[in-house]
C-alpha cells in the first residue's frame, strides 16, 4: 500500500433513503456507511470528487474524519453503482486497523511483451484485470505490476506471479493472467477466390441426348408422315 492514507472529511447523515441520497449527490456529496468493529453502522457523506479520484488511483484505505467525532481508519468494502453501471452512487466502508488481515481485489497493470507474442499471427490477451489478495491493511498495494517480458511459453498463471512479501494470492493459482494465441489469417482477394474454386467438388452432369438420335426417338416423326 502507498504510505499515503487520504483523510476525508465526512458529515453525518440524519436522513436516509433514495430521495435524500439523490439530493446529496446533486450537491457533490457521496452517501456512505461505516460498519464494523462492534460499533453501530454510521451513515455519512463524503466529498464525491475526492473519493472517486482516490479510488481511480487504486487506493483502498481512508482516514474518515466524521464531523463532531473521532477519525477512523476505514477500508472500502463495496461500491454500489447506478442502474447504468457507470457511476458510483454509494460506498460501504468497514473499520479496520493497519495490522488487520483482509482480503481485497487489486487492479493488475500489465507491461512488456513476451517473445512468444512476436510471432506472425500471435495475439496477446489479458484474461483477468484484478487479483484477489490476502494481506495486512498496511500492505495493500495500489496495483499489481505484471511484467510479461520474461513470460515463458504461451501462458502465465497466477501461480507464476512473484508477489511482494506479505501478499498472498487468493485467486485460483491455475487461472491464466495472460496468454498468447495464434490466429490464422483468412485468405483474401484473388487468393481466397482461387482457394474456394479449388475446394469446390467437380459436379458431373449427364449429357443431354438429341431426341432425334436417341433409340426410338424418331418414331413419333415417322408416325406423323404416315398420317
Amino acid at each position: 500500500m502507498s504510505h499515503e492514507v487520504p483523510v476525508l472529511e465526512a458529515q453525518p447523515r440524519e436522513r436516509l433513503g433514495t430521495r435524500y441520497a439523490k439530493r446529496l449527490r446533486l450537491k457533490g456529496q457521496l452517501p456512505a456507511v461505516i460498519y464494523g468493529h462492534g460499533s453501530e453502522p454510521t451513515p455519512v457523506s463524503v466529498n464525491e470528487k475526492l473519493m472517486l479520484s482516490a479510488l481511480r488511483r487504486g487506493l483502498h484505505v481512508f482516514e474518515i474524519k466524521v464531523s463532531g467525532g473521532a477519525s477512523e481508519t476505514c477500508l472500502v468494502k463495496e461500491l454500489q453503482f447506478g442502474w447504468q453501471g457507470d457511476n458510483v452512487v454509494h460506498v460501504d466502508l468497514t473499520r479496520v486497523n493497519l495490522d488487520e488481515m483482509v482480503t481485497v481485489s487489486v487492479t493488475i497493470n500489465f507491461i512488456g511483451t513476451p517473445e512468444s507474442a512476436k510471432r506472425i499471427g500471435a495475439v496477446l490477451t489479458h484474461d483477468i484485470s484484478e487479483l484477489e489478495l490476502h494481506c495486512k491493511v498496511r500492505d495493500i498495494p495500489e496495483s499489481i505490476r505484471v511484467d510479461l517480458t520474461n513470460m515463458v511459453g504461451d501462458i502465465m498463471t497466477v501461480a507464476q506471479l512473484k508477489l511482494a512479501a506479505g501478499l498472498t494470492a487468493v485467486s485460483n493459482p491455475h487461472a491464466a493472467l495472460a496468454r498468447v494465441v495464434v490466429v490464422l489469417e483468412e485468405a483474401t482477394g484473388e487468393a481466397a477466390t482461387t482457394a474456394a474454386t479449388l475446394a469446390e467438388p467437380e459436379v458431373l452432369t449427364a449429357k443431354k441426348e438429341d431426341p432425334a438420335t436417341a433409340p426410338g426417338g424418331g418414331d413419333d416423326k415417322k408416325a406423323d408422315k404416315k398420317k
